[in-house]
């Protein structure tokens, strides 16, 4: 195998070792977010809490420790998938942007690299985040036959509602995608601040993104037990969001999202550079 490609697959081995403990260690706080988002005032199927303390309390004495991870198989293979082809791509593009290997690229490359790596990702992904959304919402209160895992949940909306059905919310998540990519440019920029300190000293001796979210969480609801969706499609959500909540609605979930996304993204980068040196480590020492 070449060095390039060698590297490549090292990337996104350690993208999906990351993605795996930024979930296993932050999905009580992803099932609350997705709970506050969608609901309106207007969903009979959904308890109402009144902050991100007390939905935690109320799902564990409820549900038990089962309902803080409703939908974690989902979470951790879209995770997983989604960090493992995410550094993938990204490193794709770098090295295709890049005219040489020990040519550091612009910012702006650097966003172009992450939007690109950030829309071939929620592609392959959206499946999983829709159903993922799904086991997360359902509840005790929930009238409709509840899915009993993931494969049950991509057989039966695939039967009831179509392939289609499974790109549900997928516009948002490529509006999302600019999110990622200021965040992936800030990690580089950072990152090469960094390296460039520690050479020369060796030489010397979070809210548009929460609105997005909750369209999109909205949109990957299960429909009626007669099939018809609360909402057709992401203007519709504006539309109805607008006139039952106002501009607050927009803004649901955004607590549970900010404890959840701050520590989330520092365990990611950091797992993320600590298991590729480890693997560069063990490759140099063959």
């Amino acid at each position: 195998m070449s060095s390039a490609s060698q590297w490549q697959w090292e990337t996104a081995t350690a993208g999906a070792i990351a993605g795996f403990a930024t979930v296993a260690a932050m999905h009580p706080l992803d099932v609350v977010r997705t709970r506050f988002q969608v609901h309106d005032g207007r969903v009979s199927n959904l308890p109402t809490y009144k902050n991100t303390a007390h939905a935690i309390f109320t799902i564990a004495r409820l549900e038990g420790l089962g309902g803080l991870y409703a939908g974690f198989s989902p979470a951790v293979l879209g995770s997983t998938v989604s960090w493992g082809l995410y550094f993938f791509f990204y490193g794709r593009a770098k090295q295709r942007y890049s005219k040489n290997r020990d040519e550091q690229l612009s910012p702006g490359l650097h966003l172009a690299s992450a939007a690109e790596a950030g829309a071939l990702v929620s592609l392959c992904t959206n499946p999983i985040w829709l159903v993922k959304t799904r086991l997360q919402l359902q509840t005790p209160l929930h009238q409709t036959q509840p899915y009993s895992g993931f494969y049950d949940a991509l057989r039966t909306i695939v039967r009831e509602e179509g392939w289609a059905a499974l790109y549900k919310g997928l516009l948002p998540s490529l509006f999302l995608v600019s999110h990622g990519a200021i965040q992936f440019t800030a990690y580089e920029e950072l990152r090469k601040v960094v390296v460039d300190f520690k050479s020369k000293k060796r030489r010397r001796h979070s809210g548009s993104a929460d609105s997005v979210l909750v369209m999109r969480s909205r949109l990957q609801q299960r429909p009626s037990s007669e099939g018809i969706p609360r909402y057709m499609d992401s203007w519709h959500v504006i539309r109805e969001t607008v006139r039952f909540e106002g501009v607050r609605g927009f803004y649901k979930g955004i607590t549970p999202n900010l404890l959840k996304n701050v520590p989330a993204a520092s365990i990611t980068f950091i797992v993320y550079e600590n298991v590729l040196k480890f693997l560069k480590f063990a490759r140099t020492n063959e």
